[in-house]
């Protein structure tokens, strides 16, 4: 496999596109286990870190915010390019060139207004400007400094007879520590094509239990999977909105449960008094497998 130089370009920019609309959604398991994007749709312009079991995460924001799980849609799509080029013809490239409207057709977009266009213009801002430095090794390599998603993200306007503009194919770079993460690692999973009907909290829950309750229940204490997510909200407001999730049983391929536990003896608390603080407990589990229909189309 020879991974394509950063001055090279696949084709012509306005020449043959790539679109993954014959094959499967898909996304690497770094971007899946580990809080990479921001939850809020406003602009989070406060740096984001996360360390864990060994595990060290800093986001630095771009001039419009740290790149998001909606941001994050766009750089799914391109993997799924990524990987349906390098499973046809073993060729690892980081360039890719693709039109917007087919982005949203695989997103579940079935119209996009103008709005979701600007949405997606910056979506590419963030995704090149957001910075990121983490200790996760990809293909044995480790990054000391920063990198972004896209190392280069170029969408350029034509104007129409009308007075309005008609967005031009995409082209945009992959980094190098995805392609290895890709291309190396290979620890690709497939997305269900509902993952982009889900909010923010509900597609970090389907991620986790992707990752780890794929086969079998997985359980996880609430603190953990707050920092696992990527969540700033109090434990109590987060524990809410898990119980409505639950309730609502709206995720792909898996259910969670919420359970509340009670120690066998009690603990003393800060000033020495007896205490019976329960555990509250998220368990995620597979569901049984059924003939549902996935994003994707036989090649």
């Amino acid at each position: 496999m020879a991974l394509q130089k950063h001055g090279e370009v696949q084709g012509s920019l306005f020449g043959v596109l790539d679109s993954p609309l014959h094959g499967k959604v898909r996304g690497e398991q770094s971007i899946m286990d580990f809080p990479l994007f921001s939850l809020a749709k406003r602009p989070q312009m406060d740096p984001m870190t996360f360390k864990m079991e060994g595990v060290q995460i800093e986001l630095k924001p771009s001039a419009n915010g740290i790149a998001t799980m909606w941001d994050k849609e766009v750089l799914i799509y391109v993997l799924s390019l990524m990987c349906q080029h390098l499973a046809k013809t073993g060729e690892v490239i980081n360039v890719f060139t693709f039109n917007a409207h087919d982005f949203f057709r695989a997103t579940g977009v079935a119209r996009p207004s103008k709005r979701d266009y600007d949405r997606f213009i910056e979506a590419l801002g963030r995704l090149q400007g957001t910075q990121i430095r983490t200790n996760i090794k990809t293909g044995t390599i480790g990054t000391k400094g920063f990198f972004s998603w896209f190392a280069e993200a170029q969408a350029m306007t034509r104007a129409m007879p009308n007075g309005g503009e008609q967005l031009m194919p995409v082209r945009v770079q992959i980094c190098d520590w995805l392609v290895r993460a890709v291309s190396r690692d290979s620890r690709i999973y497939d997305y269900h094509h509902d993952y982009f009907r889900l909010g923010s909290i509900e597609r970090r829950l389907y991620e986790l239990a992707h990752c780890y309750s794929r086969e079998e229940s997985a359980e996880v204490s609430l603190e953990i999977l707050a920092a696992k997510i990527g969540s700033t909200a109090p434990l109590r407001a987060l524990k809410m909105q898990l119980k409505k999730i639950a309730a609502e049983d709206r995720l792909p391929d898996y259910s969670i449960v919420i359970r509340e536990i009670v120690p066998d003896a009690p603990t003393l608390d800060k000033i020495g008094r007896k205490t019976s603080k329960t555990e509250t407990i998220v368990i995620m589990k597979p569901r049984e497998k059924t003939c549902d229909v996935r994003f994707s189309i036989t090649q």
